[in-house]
């Protein structure tokens, strides 16, 4: 069973995630989520299936079994998802974060984590790990917040 240190992180990257449904849920269509400008090249669309990604390689994957493996690429120049498929891949993800930060125990936290994980990352623990993930997570859904507002805007809406 999951102690402090993940139970934190899982409120945290819990009440996140449900912020990026929210987003996605407020955004007026589809198309929308996909639509990118000026020198902006990812749109909402493609950040949230980069998150999920994220969040099920090295959360799901490693820490509930899921056995998803990432296409990151993919996350990349996937296109034109329906926002209702986006919302029921983040609720997915909601749920397999949930249940592999439950299997960490504050020990496990503090030992090197033990999955796979780009080079500059390597050696690093579980805790500052998924620390890392938590604020790569904020990042990013402050920019879809922040492109969904612009959008709203120029929009005259």
């Amino acid at each position: 069973m999951g102690t402090m240190l993940a139970s934190d992180l899982a409120a945290l990257m819990d009440r996140d995630l449900g912020r990026l449904q929210a987003e996605l849920e407020a955004y007026p269509d589809d198309q929308s989520v996909w639509r990118v400008g000026g020198t902006t090249k990812n749109s909402a669309g493609t950040l949230t299936l980069h998150l999920v990604g994220n969040l099920e390689a090295y959360v799901g994957a490693v820490f509930a079994g899921t056995g998803y493996v990432r296409d990151r690429d993919g996350e990349f120049s996937e296109r034109d998802v329906p926002r209702a498929e986006l919302v029921e891949r983040v609720a997915r993800c909601r749920r397999n974060v949930a249940e592999g930060l439950a299997n960490i125990t504050d020990e496990a936290m503090v030992q090197a984590y033990p999955g796979e994980m780009p080079p500059p990352f390597r050696g690093w623990t579980t805790h500052r790990f998924l620390t890392h993930l938590s604020s790569h997570f904020l990042w990013h859904l402050g920019q879809i917040d922040y492109h969904r507002r612009l959008l709203a805007e120029s929009a005259g809406a």
